[in-house]
């Protein structure tokens, strides 16, 4: 069952594919992490002490924000997953009641009533 509203949509298996989608960019970008090497070949003697510095200053903030961000894809996949389940337990609740109420619900003319 898809719900719709002012042109937004929801379906368990978009929500459960987009779910996927935010793990698996979080695993490839773990694995193509920043290479701690590159700060090391620039180090004091092979550069000047400050440009060896900054280097360093600019890997940890990248390192920081790099880390931050595979964080933040791998929450928004929990949380996602977890909207997409209570998607499922509503739809399927609403799924029950609208048959419940065709198969035991029974028609009254409205000059009957």
């Amino acid at each position: 069952m898809t719900g719709h509203n002012d042109g937004y949509s929801a379906s368990g298996a978009s929500i459960n594919g987009n779910s996927n989608l935010l793990v698996e960019l979080a695993g490839l970008l773990y694995e193509g992490r920043p290479d701690g090497e590159l700060t090391v070949t620039a180090r004091v003697p092979r550069t000047h002490h400050e440009v060896s510095e900054a280097l360093d200053s600019f890997a940890r903030f990248s390192n920081n924000q790099f880390l931050d961000t595979v964080s933040l894809l791998a929450a928004l996949s929990t949380k996602l997953r977890t909207a997409g389940g209570q998607y499922a337990e509503v739809d399927h609740a609403t799924d029950a009641e609208v048959r419940r109420v065709l198969t035991s619900g029974h028609f009254v003319a409205s000059e009957d009533r």
